[in-house]
Parts: structure tokens; C-alpha cells; sequence
């Protein structure tokens, strides 16, 4: 039997566990608890799921705090953990309003298995995402007001464009490669909020970045470790490696170094208590521009995006990856157009059941950008036109991020 096929095997386990555990927390009276380094957290219910792992809402048992808990599982063992703690460098690298802000991780010993379970403390938006929204439009016969809409849309634009212009801190150390990870300093403030942002007493407060990692209230053991995993005698978290990499080739000069998200979605875009959009999941976030240059690569790139961008708002050059091309941040400007089409008229343009109903494929509909607004629609044709402009086949037709602002501006603007 092939690895790969082992592995797919091991993740089909842990998705079933996690999904018996979703179906008898709605069965049984009594919460499930989890305990992480002495500190006990009662998991009231599920949030939502993904491929590989599971959002909860959770709650402190000592401070009565409540937060978001994503739980991922990572049956290879340190591979996986390394995998999982890149998400965590995304979060704490880009700071912006309009993107959520990670308080605390846990790296834990899975009790199930032989992996770890990588543990992510997110705050808590009551309000839900914009798929929640969606759907409760879909169930009361109702729809976005259009200039409520496009505000939503706004924030998260000005959260994407936050990434798409990413600057790596300029004369930040760079540490040698070959050093161990114990010769490298943690750097508190190019990882840690800003203190006044962490004053809302319903969520864990982080102690510091001390040697050993990040440490969640009083505990006495830090949650995130950047030592070593000792079973493994592996690195699990040794800082960020990208931006390390980044200043590297830039000579540490702050030099732009773009990021795209790569699953901008409905769902990855939750609505604060005063409505704001704040863009979230950041597990296929990678650096924006990729070049590729043979077969091989195209396929890879093809593989990643099939795993990690969902169907229905992956740019059509993931689809169909060509040699000879980069691909860069204007993937992400396209799932942005099937977003908004999508809070208008409660689906993805490429998921309609016109499509489905001729036996149509998602990818095919995507390839050739066959979609069409509603003939009912009531959003006004500045609306539709924003739109269509992000959903060009060809990335080089699409608008950048700076130009959708301008766009969602002047629409702004003609509905006021």
C-alpha cells in the first residue's frame, strides 16, 4: 500500500473521530472538555469544519472566557505540527484590522494516536461569517442591502490588500542557518499584538514570548514550544522561516514580498460585533509569486491548490497551471469577485444550478468564466461591472487589489 494512500487513510480516522465528537456534543447534555498544560477548556459545540480540522467554541473553566479553538490533527507527527505552525506565522505576521488576530496556540501529544494536535485560540465574532449571512438570507426570502454589501466586501479587500503589499520589516536579524534552534532569540515584537488591542477580558491574555514560546494566562507550561518535540528530536516552531527566507534574498531592505490567501471564500470572512469584515484561515496562505518552469512544478502547484483552494472560488489558472508562468496575487482577486457575487445572489457563480443541472462541471464553468448575474437582479450595474471585472480568465485582465478599492469606492460613492 502507497504512503500516500496510508495518509489519506490516517486523515479519513481522524475526520471521523472529530466528526463522531461533533454529532454526540449535539447529542449529549454534557460538554466535552479538553485539558492543555494543566488549564481545563469545555468545548460547549462546533463551529465549522474543514478538511483537516474542526473550530469549537470553547471556554476557559478557570477565567469563564470564550473563544474560537481550531483543532488540527497531525498524524505525521512533527511534518504535520510544522505544517500547522506555518498558519500560525501568517496570523501573527500580517496586523490589520480587517484580519484576525491569533491569541494563544497549543502544541499537544494526541491521545488517540501517534501524531500531535496542533491547537489555534482565535477570538470569538458572534455575528459569524458571511456564509452565515448567506444562508440566513437564503432561509427569510431576504438579501444584502447593496451598500451594506459592499462595505463588507471593502474590508476584506483592505485586509487582502494588507497582504499584497506585505513588507518584511526592514534590518530585521536574520538568523544563521546552521544555528540550533536554542541559539535564536524570539523576537516578542514582531509576533505579539499590540497590548491595547488585548484588553477584552473574554479572551486568553498571552504572558510574553519567552524562550520556551507562548504562554496562555497563568499557565506554568507555555503552549507553543519552540524547542524541540523530544520523541521526534525535531524543530516544531523555530520562527518565521518565510520571512526569514524573504530577508534573505532582499538583504533585509523591507522590500515588498506580496502573499496571496488563496481560499477567499464566504466562509473565511467573519463579521465583527460593529460589522466589519475580518478575513480569517490562513492554512493555504503561501508567498504570492511562483514561478513555474517545468511540468513538474505545474502539477505540484495544481495538487496544492485542489487540496487547499475550494472549488467553487479557485482562479482558474490553479485549475490548469501552465510552464512558463508565475503565478501571483491576482488568484486571490478572483475568488474576491466570486465572493461578492456570491453575498448577492447566495452562491458562487460557478456552482448555479444551471450549471449542475446540464451536467456542467464547476471546473469547466470556471475555465471558460461561464457565469451570468441573474436577470432579476436588483444590485445596480456599477455593482455588476466591479464583478465581471475580477472574473477575467486571464489574471494580467484582472484588476490589482488597489484598483478592486478604487472600483468598490466609486460604487460606493453612486449608491450614496
Amino acid at each position: 500500500m502507497s504512503a500516500q494512500l496510508l495518509r489519506a487513510l490516517d486523515n479519513f480516522k481522524d475526520q471521523a473521530k472529530d466528526a463522531l465528537f461533533a454529532i454526540s456534543s449535539c447529542l449529549c447534555a454534557q460538554s466535552a472538555k479538553v485539558k492543555i498544560n494543566g488549564r481545563t477548556f469545555k468545548i460547549n459545540k462546533v463551529l465549522g469544519e474543514g478538511g483537516f480540522s474542526f473550530v469549537y467554541l470553547a471556554q476557559d473553566e478557570h477565567s469563564g472566557r470564550q473563544f474560537a479553538l481550531k483543532k488540527i490533527r497531525c498524524p505525521t507527527g512533527a511534518d504535520g505540527v510544522k505544517e500547522a505552525m506555518r498558519e500560525v506565522e501568517a496570523y501573527r505576521r500580517f496586523k490589520h484590522p480587517n484580519i484576525i488576530r491569533i491569541l494563544d496556540s497549543a502544541v499537544v501529544q494526541d491521545p488517540d494516536g501517534d501524531g500531535k494536535i496542533v491547537y489555534l485560540f482565535l477570538p470569538l465574532y458572534k455575528r459569524g461569517n458571511i456564509q452565515d449571512a448567506i444562508n440566513a438570507n437564503v432561509v427569510n426570502g431576504t438579501h444584502f442591502p447593496e451598500q451594506e454589501m459592499l462595505r463588507l466586501f471593502k474590508g476584506a479587500c483592505e485586509a487582502i490588500r494588507a497582504m499584497h503589499t506585505y513588507r518584511a520589516p526592514a534590518g530585521a536579524a536574520v538568523p544563521n542557518a546552521a544555528a540550533g534552534a536554542s541559539s535564536r532569540k524570539p523576537q516578542p515584537q514582531e509576533h505579539h499584538h499590540d497590548d491595547d488591542e488585548d484588553d477584552d477580558e473574554r479572551f486568553p491574555q498571552p504572558e510574553g514570548d519567552g524562550e520556551d514560546g507562548y504562554s496562555y494566562g497563568s499557565a506554568s507550561v507555555p503552549l507553543v514550544t519552540r524547542r524541540r518535540v523530544e520523541e521526534q528530536g525535531d524543530t516544531v516552531f523555530d520562527g518565521d522561516e518565510e520571512l526569514e527566507h524573504s530577508q534573505q534574498q532582499n538583504g533585509g531592505t523591507g522590500e515588498i514580498v506580496p502573499y496571496a490567501h488563496r481560499d477567499l471564500k464566504p466562509g473565511n470572512i467573519m463579521i465583527a460585533d460593529d460589522g466589519s469584515a475580518i478575513v480569517m484561515d490562513f492554512g493555504s496562505t503561501i508567498k504570492a509569486r511562483v514561478e513555474i518552469t517545468n511540468r513538474s512544478q505545474a502539477l505540484v502547484q495544481q495538487d496544492i491548490a485542489a487540496e487547499q483552494s475550494t472549488m467553487a472560488y479557485r482562479a482558474p489558472e490553479l485549475y490548469d497551471v501552465k510552464t512558463d508562468t508565475t503565478l501571483d496575487e491576482k488568484v486571490d482577486i478572483w475568488s474576491l469577485g466570486c465572493t461578492l457575487f456570491a453575498m448577492a445572489y447566495s452562491h458562487s457563480p460557478f456552482e448555479s444550478t444551471q450549471i449542475t443541472e446540464q451536467g456542467g462541471s464547476i471546473a469547466m464553468a470556471v475555465l471558460n468564466a461561464q457565469y451570468k448575474h441573474p436577470a432579476n437582479s436588483a444590485y445596480s450595474q456599477g455593482f455588476k461591472d466591479l464583478v465581471d471585472s475580477m472574473l477575467k480568465v486571464e489574471p494580467k485582465q484582472r484588476p490589482d487589489i488597489h484598483k478592486v478599492l478604487e472600483m468598490t469606492d466609486r460604487v460606493l460613492q453612486s449608491l450614496a
